[in-house]
């Protein structure tokens, strides 16, 4: 099997350098007309200019590809629909979206000014949602569409520092699992890559002999293949240094107390029984925990539902 893009058009975010730039190469080598986004500012979101984007451009034409370059700030609803607009018209369609844009204004808690948090979340989560929202409609019209959400380990997991960040990273887990069962009647298929790569995010915090092994082009075959006609929905892919895994949320089987146990004293006697991941399974659906409990609730009371 051979994943290529041909017909297909792609919206890269964030386009302009390191990860974006590197699956926006990916994406028109294998045949993908690509729209090359790029705000252009600082690592803080601060500035803006085209020319990071125009730069990348220049590369995939020089290659034989087709790309354009668009300068819209995600965090701006009107400008991510414009910039939609314009590729349906010229290109006839949008395809397949790498929600991929950030930036970072890490601090301690305590030290943290709102500004800061609600900036984070404004470019990260709410831009996402604005990228989604606008070639949502089109993907439902045509019934095809491949959208990957860029999270990371800072939300999935935490990471000093990193407040704003994190919440918008674990809220774009969230934003893909109710897309993804959304998107399922009109063969959309939404998933998400949580990265780790030598950026400009990243180039502080380690040394330059972990930054060699963590190009962004080693995370591009997990974003290309999460796009490609065939791929999974709803999948977690983690991916770094030529390393890829599928990251689950779990739940354990869990514990059904009697209602005289309704008390927090009853669920600290039962904890490690209630904490037991053997059996742990990764749910569905928020329903399917709903069914769960009701079920465990309904065999202690000897009720056939």
């Amino acid at each position: 099997m051979t994943i290529r893009f041909d017909g297909r058009v792609a919206i890269v975010t964030g386009a302009g350098n390191g990860l974006g730039r590197a699956h926006a190469l990916g994406l028109a080598s294998h045949g993908a007309r690509v729209v090359v986004n790029d705000f252009g500012g600082a690592r803080d979101g601060t500035g803006g200019s085209l020319t990071p984007a125009e730069t990348v451009v220049e590369e995939i034409r020089k290659l034989g590809g087709t790309a354009m370059a668009n300068g819209a700030d995600v965090s701006n609803f009107e400008q991510v629909k414009a910039m939609v607009d314009r590729a349906n018209r010229e290109w006839g369609s949008v395809d397949l979206l790498c929600a991929n844009a950030g930036i970072l204004r890490d601090k301690s808690f305590s030290k943290m000014e709102v500004a800061d948090f609600a900036k984070v979340m404004d470019v990260h989560l709410t831009g996402t949602f604005y990228c989604c929202k606008a070639v949502w409609d089109g993907m439902r019209e045509r019934n095809y569409g491949r959208i990957v959400i860029t999270s990371s380990s800072s939300g999935l997991y935490g990471n000093f520092g990193q407040a704003n960040y994190g919440a918008a990273k674990a809220g774009l887990v969230g934003l893909m699992n109710v897309l993804a069962e959304e998107g399922r009647k009109n063969n959309i298929r939404v998933n998400t890559i949580s990265p780790t790569a030598a950026t400009r995010m990243t180039e502080e915090l380690l040394p330059p002999q972990a930054l060699g092994l963590m190009r962004p082009e080693a995370i591009t075959p997990a974003v290309e293949f999460l796009l490609g006609e065939d791929a999974p929905t709803r999948t977690i892919i983690g991916a770094g240094a030529g390393s890829f895994a599928v990251i689950k949320i779990m739940e354990s089987e869990g514990v059904n107390l009697a209602e005289s146990d309704w008390t927090p004293d009853a669920v600290a006697a039962h904890f490690a029984e209630i904490s037991d991941m053997s059996k742990a399974r990764a749910l569905e659906g928020a329903f399917q925990q709903t069914q769960k409990y009701v079920g465990q609730a309904a065999a202690r009371a000897g009720i056939k539902l």
